[in-house]
């Protein structure tokens, strides 16, 4: 098997369907087999390759700060209202967090944040120094990251953009599987098949052995 030949192919193929007026997602949809979500637990942050899109991301800082949309401790009560706080977290993609304050964060915004998979972490969005070069760095990391848990024995993520060139699409589609291949209890034997499909069309399926 050659992955990068096949994703090729399927790129072609799902690139010969109607034309969408939108950029359609790529998705990868990894189907899993002998295995089983709620005895083996997977969350990743795995670090792609390629941008396939700029997220908007807000922080939770001590100060505010001119470089990224800020809210700040005196600000948390406002979001006391689910309905504001709901509001609030499907504005941004993710946070980052000032490492100092991730107790409050976690009391305030928890409930919210951790079920919707955009809380901070030490793997993705902590803040240990608050200055300008911090700041990009951690979001060029976001942009950089996707974030996979398991839940369910099929995994279905975005791995690009159909503007995207196939190479970069396909660099990112192999990262991504790879981690999560080393993940697997048993490895190759607990991946059924993998799809590759585009937001409106049907998927093409590609065998991995």
């Amino acid at each position: 098997m050659d992955l990068g030949k096949d994703l090729e192919k399927a790129l072609i193929e799902l690139r010969k369907e109607k034309q969408r007026k939108f950029d359609q997602s790529v998705d990868l949809i990894i189907n899993l087999q002998k295995f089983n979500p709620k005895k083996t637990s997977i969350n990743l942050v795995i670090s792609v390759p390629n941008k396939s899109r700029e997220k908007k991301i807000g922080a939770f800082l001590e100060t505010k700060n001119k470089n990224i949309e800020t809210i700040t401790p005196d600000e948390f009560k406002r979001y006391s209202d689910k309905k504001k706080m709901k509001k609030l977290v499907k504005k941004f993609d993710f946070f980052m967090a000032q490492a100092s304050l991730m107790p409050k964060v976690a009391t305030n915004f928890g409930k919210v944040l951790g079920p919707s998979g955009k809380m901070p972490s030490p793997q993705l969005g902590l803040l240990f120094e608050v200055n300008d070069k911090a700041i990009a760095e951690t979001k060029e990391k976001i942009n950089n990251s996707i974030k996979v848990r398991v839940v369910e024995p099929s995994i279905k993520l975005s791995v690009g953009k159909q503007s995207m060139e196939n190479k970069k699409i396909i660099e990112n589609a192999i990262t991504i599987y790879n981690a999560i291949l080393k993940e697997m209890p048993k490895e190759i034997e607990n991946i059924k098949n993998i799809e590759l499909k585009l937001t409106m069309t049907k998927p093409q399926k590609i065998r991995v052995r």
